[in-house]
């Protein structure tokens, strides 16, 4: 079959359309050196800086700035580090004035995290829920964090949000995928009305088999972070993301073949040798 049939549909959040299906974050690297190599080596378009957290100037005096490609990525500002509505509002709008003033793409959109506590950091649900009525009223595409909950995350739609991440597990804590069932709700809630709009799981990626897994319920596309970035060998752990991203996604066009109790020969019992 020729690759233009093969090829897959773009990745489209609101105004933006990408070819990779992963969006990897900057934070939590040994250096500005690794965290440039493995953006680039996980293939991704989009990357998460957050406004609030990420130190933009090391201990030599290095921008982190300098090692982003803005003309190559999309930057996606994070609200990361925000416990209620009204600061989260604040750092999007500094994001927004930070990537103008650098002529990125992302300046119209951003990545809403408004938590609840610092020990779970799982999102506080009526304080995101405000954030992302006040943000879409500003003109703010939103992308935004919250649990597995399908109630929860049809609110988020319904308030205008331009894509429902819901978490895997905890933010970096590597345990992957805990409820698959609830994603599938939320999943069939989010697309009921728009088989297209976007649903990325948002926190908790361990390693690739966790990216694989989640792309196979169906979801848009995953956004990590720790999981390349905490990896003995972020290298190899960003190309390893990039392949399993890849994978999961035709693995769920393709159709998986159905569960059974008893085996099934993969031979055919007709034209077989007679015996004896």
């Amino acid at each position: 079959m020729p690759e233009s049939q093969t090829a897959d549909q773009p990745l489209i959040v609101g105004s933006h359309s990408f070819t990779s299906r992963l969006i990897v974050g900057t934070g939590k690297y040994d250096t500005f050196d690794t965290m440039r190599d493995c953006l680039e080596i996980s293939g991704a378009e989009v990357i998460t800086v957050a406004v609030r957290r990420d130190r933009l100037i090391d201990s030599a005096g290095r921008n982190i700035l300098d090692y982003i490609d803005l003309k190559r990525y999309t930057i996606l500002p994070n609200t990361a580090g925000c416990f209620n509505a009204d600061d989260a509002v604040r750092v999007a709008r500094l994001g927004r004035e930070i990537l103008e003033g650098l002529e990125n793409p992302g300046a119209d959109w951003v990545k809403l995290e408004v938590l609840g506590d610092k020990k779970t950091l799982l999102p506080d649900p009526l304080a995101t829920l405000q954030a992302t009525e006040k943000l879409v009223a500003d003109g703010f595409q939103v992308l935004v964090y919250t649990t597995d909950d399908p109630m929860t995350a049809r609110r988020l739609q319904e308030a205008g949000a331009s894509s429902v991440m819901p978490a895997g597990s905890p933010i970096g804590s590597g345990q992957g995928i805990l409820n698959p069932n609830n994603i599938r709700i939320c999943l069939e809630y989010l697309k009921e009305h728009d088989p297209n709009y976007p649903v990325i799981v948002d926190a908790g990626v361990g390693t690739a088999s966790d990216v694989c897994f989640a792309m196979e319920l169906g979801v848009d596309g995953v956004l990590l972070n720790t999981g390349i970035a905490g990896a003995s060998d972020p290298r190899k752990m960003a190309r390893a993301m990039k392949l399993a991203c890849q994978s999961g996604r035709d693995a769920a066009g393709a159709g998986r073949i159905p569960r059974k109790l008893y085996a099934t020969a993969s031979s055919p019992d007709v034209g077989q040798i007679k015996m004896g």
